[in-house]
C-alpha cells in the first residue's frame, strides 16, 4: 500500500515515489530555510534585510536563493519598488499563506518536543558509546 492511500489521499501521487511532481514542491517548501521563510512571513510583509534579521543564522546567499525558490514556486510575492536606493519587499502569496499555515503545526510541534528530543539522543549517544 502506498503512503498516500495509507493517509487517505487515494489517487494523489505518492510523494515517497521519485517521479512524483510533488516531491519537488514539498521539497522547497520544508526544506531548512524553507519553513522559516515561511513562517516569518506569516507576520507580515518584510524587506530582505528585516527577513534575514527575523530568520537567524541564514547567510544572505540562501536567504536570497530560498526566497527566488519560493517565488518561482507561486509561494512568495517580491515587489520592487522604484525607489532609490531599491527597495524590495517580500510577502507569502495565497498559496504561501497555505504553505504556511500547514508547517506551523509542525514548527509548533518540534518547540514542544525538544526536551523529548534530547532525552532521546542522549540515551542514543550513551548507547552507542
Amino acid at each position: 500500500m502506498k503512503v498516500s492511500e495509507e493517509v487517505g489521499l487515494r489517487g494523489f501521487p505518492d510523494v515517497i515515489e521519485p517521479d512524483c511532481p510533488a516531491r519537488n514542491i514539498l521539497e522547497h517548501v520544508v526544506s531548512r530555510w524553507g519553513v522559516l521563510v515561511l513562517l516569518a512571513l506569516q507576520d507580515g510583509t518584510m524587506r530582505f534585510s528585516a527577513l534575514r534579521r527575523r530568520i537567524g543564522g541564514v547567510s544572505e546567499k540562501m536567504l536570497a536563493q530560498t526566497l527566488q525558490t519560493l517565488e518561482r514556486d507561486g509561494l512568495v510575492l517580491r515587489e520592487a519598488k522604484p525607489v532609490i536606493p531599491p527597495h524590495v519587499e517580500y510577502s507569502l502569496s495565497p498559496l504561501g499563506g497555505q504553505a504556511a499555515r500547514l508547517v506551523r503545526p509542525l514548527a509548533v510541534w518540534a518547540n514542544d518536543s525538544v526536551a523529548e528530543v534530547a532525552t532521546a539522543r542522549a540515551g542514543y549517544d550513551t548507547a552507542r558509546a
